[in-house]
């Protein structure tokens, strides 16, 4: 099976290292295993990286990324338990890389997410067998309380290719992608 990428803004280390810690403690194996926002998912990313050089010019004249991270939700369809996320800069950012992936690739598709309702999001948990999602997220909730009550405010100084290998892996991170300075 072929690999698929994604572009994302990775989170401070404290918070990434907590996540990991509530992952832990509640069994979490799945594709979320290294805490991530998504700027661009994986559609129109293909697997040669003929699109590499083009997306990181449009990173390269990015500012850099203001984010807000909030308390837990749950995808309405169930999907997937979350930390709200929250950045203006970062809608942009995803509009311009899509752009971008369309001026060459004329019959690009997307997904329908994609787009200026872009829900931001930093996975905590994905919908599969064994994980009773809504007991998660009232674990979560009480973990993570304090971002409920205050966001954690950070600048994204840099993009991150992730790489998932295939089917059962993880998207890790493969490159670091300076925004503008």
């Amino acid at each position: 099976m072929t690999s698929s990428f994604l572009l994302a803004v990775l989170p401070p280390p404290q918070l990434a290292a907590r996540i990991g810690r509530f992952r832990v403690a509640h069994h979490l194996k799945d594709a979320a295993a290294v805490p991530h926002i998504t700027v661009k998912a994986r559609s129109g990313l293909s697997p040669d990286l003929e699109w590499q050089a083009r997306l990181q010019e449009v990173v390269a004249r990015h500012a850099p990324v203001p984010m807000s991270i909030g308390g837990p939700r749950l995808f309405s369809n169930g999907t997937a338990l979350y930390l709200e996320a929250s950045s203006p800069a970062a809608v942009r950012l995803h509009l311009a890389l899509l752009e971008a992936l369309q001026v060459r690739e004329s019959g690009t598709r997307f997904f329908g997410y994609e787009g200026p309702g872009l829900n931001l999001h930093l996975s905590l948990a994905l919908k599969r067998r064994g994980v009773d999602l809504p007991e998660v997220l009232t674990a979560a909730q009480t973990e993570f309380a304090d971002l409920e009550r205050e966001p954690l405010r950070f600048t994204g100084q840099t993009i991150t290719l992730m790489r998932k290998p295939g089917p059962g892996g993880f998207y890790a991170p493969l490159q670091e992608w300076p925004l503008l300075a």
